[in-house]
């Protein structure tokens, strides 16, 4: 079968030489070359019909290491302003192990998609300061680094009744963790954001405050679950559903022809249901039910839930908008001339 294509390309292009050596000119369709990275045209639509960027080959290790990765960074800061503010011993340290716990599950998580651990460390070869992704590499070794460290000298500290000098090291790690999980909860929405995928460049404003809201979130529902019911967690809860709700009316209100992956289809339907899991459901809850610890719970679990959704729907709509068709030829330049 391979002999008679390749003989019948030689003949053909055989005919084209002679065509050119008459009449100088081709007015026939060319040779696409074996093996070429060219698309094959058709003679009615040309390159047209074939998709115009390469879609995200990232699985689902991905938006399970931004939905962790946000909680985790989160829940470092709301620990860090516990400590600072006086809060309860006890929900400082939930907070410290969940960050901790967060901080090790992530880089699992990356190395996971990028198949070998060697591809993360070559990540780390260089600092490029306007790169979200050499940011992202290197925030997160130092997120988990100080997240564990901060959870370890706490533990420490309290097994040995504060015998052992390590509450410096605790509380410098806590804090050096807030600020590197405050990156580590948002810069996943700028890496994607400054792609060149429509759905994701579109909303590089966007993506950054709903993945740090929803890491919030996630992070004080954790917490929420964990037993711990103090009335700034459930304000913090309630600013962040009212601000995933924001965002979602922004991007049904928006009538880009970028988005609509995010509004239509299959996609679109499980976005929103993300977004009700959110936000809105939880705000209602929470405002309308406040001392009912049976609402609280149920808050908690739906925005965990949609925080989850969110995430992996972002995706999905990034493949959709990567894989839309360039929808015809451009204008000739008579057309142009009027």
């Amino acid at each position: 079968m391979d002999e008679t294509r390749a003989s019948a390309r030689e003949r053909r292009l055989h005919e084209l030489r002679r065509q050119a050596e008459k009449g100088g000119t081709l007015g026939d369709a060319g040779v696409v070359p074996s093996g070429s990275p060219l698309p094959h045209q058709s003679d009615s639509t040309g390159y047209y019909g074939q998709p115009m960027l390469k879609a995200p080959v990232w699985t689902w290790e991905i938006p399970t290491y931004f939905f962790v990765g946000g909680a985790a960074g989160a829940a470092a800061v709301i620990g860090a302003v516990a400590q600072k503010s006086g809060a309860d011993a006890a929900l400082v340290r939930d907070a410290r192990w969940i960050a901790a716990a967060g901080g090790l599950a992530s880089p699992a998580l990356l190395i996971s998609d990028l198949g070998r651990p060697e591809r993360f460390l070559n990540m780390l070869r260089v600092f490029k300061l306007r790169s979200p992704m050499s940011v992202g590499a290197w925030t997160l070794p130092a997120f988990s680094s100080l997240a564990a460290a901060a959870a370890f000298a706490d533990l420490v500290s309290r097994r040995t009744d504060g015998r052992v000098p390590v509450k410096v090291i605790r509380d410098a790690a806590g804090m050096l963790a807030a600020a590197t999980g405050t990156v580590l909860a948002t810069y996943t929405g700028v890496l994607i954001g400054a792609t060149a995928i429509p759905v994701w460049s579109k909303n590089v404003r966007r993506l950054p405050i709903q993945f740090g809201g929803s890491g919030i979130g996630a992070a004080v529902s954790l917490l929420e679950l964990l037993g711990h019911r103090d009335r700034a967690l459930n304000r913090l809860a309630i600013g962040t559903a009212a601000v995933e709700t924001l965002v979602e009316l922004s991007v049904e209100s928006s009538g880009e022809s970028a988005l609509e992956p995010i509004r239509h289809g299959r996609t679109g339907t499980t976005m929103r249901v993300g977004g009700l899991l959110s936000g809105p459901i939880p705000l209602a809850l929470r405002l309308l039910a406040p001392r009912s610890r049976t609402a609280r719970n149920l808050a908690a679990v739906s925005t965990i839930l949609g925080s989850l959704v969110t995430r992996v729907e972002w995706l999905d709509a990034g493949r959709e908008s990567a894989a839309a068709p360039a929808t015809g030829p451009p204008k000739s330049s008579s057309s142009l001339d009027g």
